[in-house]
């Protein structure tokens, strides 16, 4: 069977959640940076991501999940991921509790990080993510797997995928998985026309 798995944050979505968050929060000046800077990958991710967390924990978790319940999608391809959703995966490094009723919008299975959660605030990171192992498990299983995202924590997923997608739909995908990548769309249309294509063709209709 071919799987898509979904990068979250810029692929699905319309705009970084962490910054929402930081937004939100008045937080926004110790995010901004910090997020371009991992997308790009000139910060390593798990450093990034544990800073970034760090500066956010005390944000109730409850509002957080609430808030990013409304982050606008990218339509066609969450209308893509709707009509083919047993095909669909999103691999997101960010943590379940803070995204769990967006994911549950997007209506697909998806894989997180994971954090403790004590008096509606995250104390400690349980777990990291890594996408990877996400489509090292699909393909164990013998499924044809296509990884479509755009930051520099996707290269190592897109390495093993069997088709890699590196998408620019809200900023420039990381030239570290530009340089690898078998596609580079900046374009809804013509990345859900691709998809489209990948899965007629593994399901033998072309």
């Amino acid at each position: 069977m071919v799987r898509f798995i979904f990068d979250l944050d810029g692929t699905l979505t319309k705009s970084e959640t962490l910054p929402i968050i930081s937004e939100h929060f008045s937080l926004q000046e110790k995010i901004a940076e910090l997020t371009m800077q991992t997308v790009q990958g000139n910060i390593p991710f798990e450093e990034s991501f544990v800073r970034r967390v760090s500066i956010l924990r005390k944000c109730p978790v409850s509002e957080v999940s609430e808030l990013l319940a409304t982050v606008a999608l990218h339509e066609n391809v969450h209308s893509f991921i709707a009509a083919h959703s047993e095909h669909c995966i999103i691999a997101t490094s960010n943590l379940f509790c803070w995204v769990d009723k967006l994911t549950e919008k997007i209506g697909c299975k998806a894989f997180y990080s994971e954090a403790l959660v004590e008096n509606d605030t995250v104390t400690k990171i349980t777990s990291i993510l890594c996408k990877e192992s996400v489509v090292d498990f699909y393909k164990q299983q013998g499924d044809f797997v296509v990884f479509i995202g755009d930051g520099h924590n996707d290269m190592e997923a897109m390495r093993l995928a069997d088709v890699s997608i590196a998408t620019g739909l809200v900023h420039a995908p990381a030239k570290s998985i530009v340089s690898i990548a078998d596609y580079v769309v900046d374009n809804e249309d013509i990345l859900c026309d691709l998809l489209n294509k990948l899965l007629n063709f593994e399901n033998g209709q072309e």
